[in-house]
């Protein structure tokens, strides 16, 4: 019997190549993308793809509909995956910018999963899976928008899997750090749109973050392409025992050992070396 999955975010990166790669690996794919062309895109590679923006209550609840007519009400899996980062210094930015990064990296997915959940209770099985990020374990400087989005992201994620314990659905966690995606020039729209350089403390750190993200390539020694989130997905989705959390590249493992072991004081003494 062919497995579906939704996956959402799919325009480039992670979303993308995850979708691709599990249509191979013999699963029915449901992409989603927020723009036009995207979608266009990916239905023009042999994909089905839907519209969906995480700020946009209602074109999740009407991508649910479409999800659940597209499987006669059957679903294996979700992958949670759009989210950008907003850059930035925390007393730089304004409420408003912080409402739109959780909108897009928590409450948007908070509604994905709990409009899909009655189909997999329905079931009796299903496999949810988060797309979280090293920032999730550990904070860095002028990332604080996205940390926070990533920390909630990470304590609802074990909450839901505590609440669903007792049923055949299972919830894991995968923690990338460094990937080779858009993820930059992403994090660049949103740091243009909300902070002001010049009025700034922090401004020349800014022109140094700058000058980061309109990198095409990371530069990172320890960056992986985006094919290596596949390994840990498969497994999350078809383990009869999934991990908990998968951590990708080797800084994800580091730091995730590092706050086990030191004390805050000298972890932060390593963190403060990043900008």
């Amino acid at each position: 019997m062919t497995r579906t999955i939704f996956i959402t975010g799919c325009s480039t990166g992670i979303g993308y190549t995850a979708a691709h790669q599990l249509q191979k690996h013999g699963f029915n794919v449901i992409a989603s993308c927020r723009k036009k062309e995207d979608i266009e895109r990916l239905q023009s590679e042999g994909l089905t793809c839907l519209y969906l923006d995480y700020s946009d209550p209602q074109s999740i609840t009407d991508a649910v509909t479409e999800v659940i007519k597209l499987t006669d009400g059957k679903l294996y899996a979700l992958f949670n995956n759009g989210a950008y980062g907003q850059a930035g210094a925390l007393e730089d930015l304004p409420r408003e910018a912080l409402k739109e990064q959780f909108e897009s990296n928590f409450f948007g997915w908070h509604q994905l999963v709990t409009e899909l959940l009655p189909v997999m209770r329905k079931q009796k099985q299903g496999r949810i899976i988060q797309n979280s990020s090293v920032l999730g374990i550990v904070a860095m400087k002028y990332r604080g928008a996205y940390n926070a989005s990533k920390f909630a992201i990470e304590g609802w994620t074990d909450t839901l899997r505590l609440e669903l314990s007792e049923t055949n659905i299972k919830v894991s966690l995968i923690e990338p750090g460094p990937i080779e995606t858009k993820f930059r020039s992403n994090a660049l729209k949103a740091f243009k749109k909300w902070v002001n350089i010049d009025t700034s403390y922090h401004k020349e750190k800014y022109l140094i973050q700058q000058q980061r993200l309109e990198k095409e390539q990371s530069g990172s020694a320890f960056v992986l392409p985006a094919d290596s989130i596949i390994p840990p997905l498969l497994h999350a989705l078809n383990s009869s025992r999934p991990k908990a959390r998968y951590r990708v590249t080797f800084p994800t493992h580091l730091f995730s050992v590092l706050k086990r072991l030191l004390p805050t004081k000298y972890l932060d003494m390593i963190l403060n070396k990043s900008d």
